[in-house]
């Protein structure tokens, strides 16, 4: 029997539909590859991404979390956006788990204490041959690291780019998320998603779950006008 992934005592959570299954790859395929054989354990146990907003990075890190349970190994995804207000205490015998998946690292970029803790994280990981995957807003020499040794630390492993899918990419990506919840979206209904609904694909995906509620509810297919009076489009 699988193990859940590691949660803190703080609410901080995965996302049960942030996994690889529905997740449109696009250009960045080989990261997708890579992710999976870190897992297995093949090849370099530390993995660095960068990107965009809305490029998929905590989507990301979140699969690996899910898929390392899936594995009956232990996890643990730290959101540091919403953990970074902390003392880093998080990061204490994080050596003990499989996975660590440290998410928005530009958020504590420049605190002393955070850059030490992430330090001492990174080499207690290295020792005991556990897995780490990193990822932020910018490549990890653009970061303002004030930490001359943690920032050597960033350069280890294989860095990847979160590449942005394109406009015909993404409608793949949105009609995946709606088979993956049993709805049929059709590229005409699709499109007019991507032409009238918010730019950023996580928030139209979101808007996947509004549609697949309303639609049982009211038992109708979804339609161009359908969309328009559910949405409030």
């Amino acid at each position: 029997m699988s193990r859940a992934p590691a949660q803190l005592p703080l609410g901080v959570g995965l996302r049960d539909d942030a996994t690889f299954a529905n997740f449109h790859a696009g250009p960045n395929a080989s990261l997708v590859d890579r992710l999976v054989r870190q897992l297995d354990g093949e090849g370099e146990p530390f993995l660095y991404l960068w990107g965009a907003a809305g490029t998929g990075r905590s989507h990301l890190l979140q699969a690996a979390c899910h898929a390392a349970s899936d594995r009956d190994r232990r996890a643990l995804y730290l959101p540091l956006r919403e953990l970074g207000h902390f003392p880093p205490l998080m990061l204490e015998e994080v050596e003990r788990l499989d996975l660590v998946a440290i998410d928005d690292l530009e958020t504590v970029v420049g605190r002393r204490r955070w850059e030490e803790g992430l330090f001492h994280a990174f080499n207690r990981l290295r020792d005991a041959g556990r897995r780490l995957v990193i990822a932020a807003a910018a490549p990890p020499r653009q970061l303002p690291v004030e930490l001359a040794d943690l920032a050597s630390r960033l350069s280890w492993g294989m860095t990847y780019h979160v590449k942005a899918l394109d406009d015909e990419e993404r409608l793949a990506a949105l009609q995946l998320r709606a088979r993956v919840r049993g709805m049929q979206l059709s590229g005409e209904v699709a499109r007019y998603m991507l032409h009238r609904g918010p730019r950023e694909l996580g928030e139209l995906c979101e808007s996947l779950a509004i549609l697949d509620r309303a639609s049982l509810s009211a038992q109708r297919k979804l339609t161009i006008p359908f969309v328009k009076q559910a949405l409030g489009w």
